[in-house]
């Protein structure tokens, strides 16, 4: 049947035919752009709607309206137990297999573009925002804002952090200073936030800080000379020397960076922007009273804190120092260095010599603790006392003997023996040994004693000598030593004489060791000197009782020994 003749069977009129085609052509058409549309809505990295259906095996099925069902993996969920089956949420369509029917979803990446956009809609570069550090980056840190950012260890503080790893997990606010929209990428800086808000409070704190108020800072920074306080907004200086009135070795030693403090204003440098703290003077100086408390004269106990070559310092109490001078460790011995007598640490007994308190100086003495030796010393020790001590040092002009601790003697090498001429001490005495001597002045106001040797004997000079060698008497005696002025002669033990150089003659070759026989030409008693001439004519004597003596002693040899070699008549004869 032709379509005319079934058109007539429908019994409809032409026009009611052209009504019945344009719906048709209109249904048609519509159908068309819905399937477009529909197309058009699973178009890949799309963010769509989609209802979770089922949470399975550490997956989530999303129904998107596609013809099959995407799946989500549950670790882009920051909290999986916060959604449920039945929830909508959004995704992004990452791929459509028209093939197959599979879909790829991502939550994780549908969060960060409409966190983006959220972002970049809100704010711009130069705004400031709120975020959470959430982990250590290469060179930085990132930060969720509503979308992860980042930010520069060099832009985290003013100051250089040890370890920016401590800003994990903290809340914290700063800049941003670069939006690439591109990259979808946020720069930001909490150090110029910082730093504008520092600047404002230093003008703000420079303007009502004055010398005298007490603040509360943070350390920030320590130095071998002091810290550095925070006082919001501007930096105090906390001088090592104004952190406590007792010796400080480091300002570690009492503060920690990071420790609250309470501080006094001690001066302000508006123009510099410098301010200067102190800690010790909240409270009194020690050296206010420091005159009642250790008056001159008195004697204390206190602890060796520092040795240096010219002295030793001694705490007497928290924040009083005083110096023991090496001059005054020792009443008798000498002391190259303070070491030699104390060492920190050690508890020494001192008196108080002097007192500056405007310089906060305090003399101590040591030696004065232990009492002075010189006290008295006319009746321990008075002239002509015999006294026995040790032989302390030696000197080329004499001994120092010890006749109690802190009191020396001097014996002098005029005073060691009557009739030798002893050039050094060190030929007779030894050190460390025992000696008798006698005491011959004492000055206590010198601190000298004057002491003798050769004063326990009687003085020969006075009449044994004189008895001896009387002028014109002959002696034998020993050449000593030859000088360009004459000979000096041996006569006794320790007693010399000089032949002067106007009694010889250049026939008179004397040498030392030589024996010769001389005669006193002068005694000279208050200069303890003789004068002597060789007495030639009892030299010739012995010398010609000498060689008769030998050539006499030589004949008596010969004739009465044997032969040394063959017979008799091989022995000489005159």
């Amino acid at each position: 049947m032709r379509a005319r003749d079934k058109i007539r069977r429908l019994d409809l009129s032409p026009e009611d035919l052209d009504a019945q085609v344009q719906d048709i052509l209109a249904g048609t058409t519509d159908l068309a752009q819905r399937y477009a549309q529909g197309a058009a809505e699973f178009t890949p990295n799309k963010v769509v709607r989609g209802r979770i259906v089922d949470i399975r095996n550490g997956e989530v099925v999303v129904d998107i309206g596609y013809k099959s069902e995407g799946i989500v993996p549950v670790n882009e969920f920051r909290n999986i137990d916060e959604v449920d089956v039945g929830d909508e949420i959004d995704v992004l369509l990452e791929s459509v297999d028209d093939a197959g029917g599979a879909v790829s979803l991502s939550k994780r990446k549908a969060d960060r573009i409409k966190g983006w956009e959220r972002v970049v809609q809100t704010y711009g570069e130069g705004d400031d925002v709120r975020g959470h550090v959430l982990k250590k980056i290469k060179g930085g840190l990132l930060v969720d804002i509503g979308v992860p950012v980042f930010l520069p260890a060099s832009q985290v503080s003013i100051r250089r952090a040890n370890d920016i790893g401590e800003f994990i997990g903290k809340d914290i606010e700063a800049r941003i200073i670069k939006i690439d929209p591109e990259r979808m990428n946020i720069v930001i800086s909490r150090r110029k936030l910082i730093e504008e808000q520092r600047e404002e409070a230093k003008k703000r704190l420079l303007t009502e800080i004055k010398p005298g108020q007490i603040r509360v800072g943070v350390v920030k920074n320590i130095a071998d000379f002091g810290a550095f306080v925070d006082l919001g907004g501007i930096d105090g200086l906390l001088h090592i020397t104004d952190m406590s009135w007792s010796r400080l070795t480091h300002p570690s030693d009492m503060l920690k960076i990071d420790d609250e403090v309470e501080v006094m204003v001690l001066r302000v440098d508006s123009d510099r922007e410098r301010i200067a703290l102190g800690l010790k003077q909240k409270f009194p100086s020690p050296w206010e009273t420091v005159e009642l408390k250790f008056p001159v004269g008195s004697r204390v106990t206190g602890k060796v804190v520092n040795v240096m070559p010219y002295g030793a310092f001694v705490k007497l109490e928290d924040g009083i120092e005083g110096l023991v001078h090496v001059s005054e460790m020792s009443w008798s011995k000498r002391i190259n260095h303070p070491e030699e007598v104390v060492k920190i640490g050690d508890e020494v007994e001192v008196v108080v010599l002097d007192i500056n308190r405007e310089k906060q100086e305090i003399s101590l003495g040591m030696k004065q603790a232990d009492g002075n030796p010189w006290d008295g010393v006319e009746e321990r020790y008075p002239p002509g006392a015999v006294v026995e001590g040790t032989v302390r040092n030696l000197t080329s002009y004499g001994a120092f003997i010890e006749l109690e601790d802190g009191l020396d003697g001097l014996l002098h090498v005029s005073d060691i023996s009557w009739t030798k001429k002893v050039a050094n001490p060190m030929d007779l005495l030894e050190k460390g040994a025992r000696l008798r001597t006698v005491v011959l002045s004492v000055h206590p106001d010198k601190k000298r004693i004057a002491l003798g040797l050769k004063q326990l004997e009687i003085d020969p000079w006075q009449k044994e000598i004189l008895e001896t060698y009387r002028p014109d008497s002959e002696h034998a005696g020993k050449v000593t030593k030859v000088t360009n002025f004459g000979v000096f002669v041996e006569l006794e033990n320790g007693l010399e004489g000089l032949v002067h150089i106007s009694e010889l003659t250049p026939a008179d070759h004397l040498k030392p060791g030589d024996r010769v026989a001389v005669r006193v030409l002068r005694l000279d008693t208050e200069e303890r000197k003789i004068g002597l001439a060789l007495d030639r004519e009892a030299m010739a004597a012995v010398e010609a009782d000498g060689d008769s003596d030998a050539d006499a002693g030589a004949g008596e040899a010969q004739a009465g020994a044997p032969a040394a070699h063959g017979t008799s008549e091989d022995t000489p004869t005159e």
